[in-house]
């Protein structure tokens, strides 16, 4: 028996937070060969979109993907991202959210007992860190 893969329901309630705090929802994704987006905004095999409604119109996350249509250098584009692609979704401003394991589509349907289910969720819903930022170094001169 297999289940249904709670990750799109994870990325929906994530982005509904996202919206309701005021916050912009980013989405990581793994980039494919068989992906069709823009390749020259990917950086180190994964790119990140924008997702908020004022940066993508026609936005549906639904059980298998992610579509929308965003404008890049000035070209709309209509993208469709597999949700197996996806990395993670965050809120830029406060650097949460959720970050999912890299996992192969089988894994994705499996059965998995309770007791591992319920540590990889506590692992899943770890902060997800975009990059690190230098503090300002202040100094005295007299």
């Amino acid at each position: 028996m297999s289940t249904i893969s709670t990750k799109p329901y994870l990325i929906r309630s994530i982005y509904d937070w996202c919206i309701d705090s005021g916050f912009t929802p980013y989405v990581s994704v793994r980039v494919d060969p068989d992906l069709d987006i823009p390749i020259e905004h990917v950086r180190n095999g994964e790119i990140v979109f924008n997702i908020s409604e004022k940066a993508v119109h026609e936005l549906i996350i639904n059980n298998d993907s992610i579509s929308f249509t965003a404008r890049f250098n000035g070209v709309s584009r209509k993208l469709e991202i597999p949700l197996i692609a996806v990395k993670g979704i965050f809120a830029k401003e406060v650097n949460q959210g959720i970050a999912f394991s890299s996992e192969s589509k089988e894994k994705e349907n499996q059965v998995i007992p309770d007791n591992e289910q319920q540590s990889s969720t506590i692992q899943n819903s770890l902060t997800y860190q975009t990059k690190k930022t230098r503090k300002p170094n202040l100094r005295v001169i007299k």
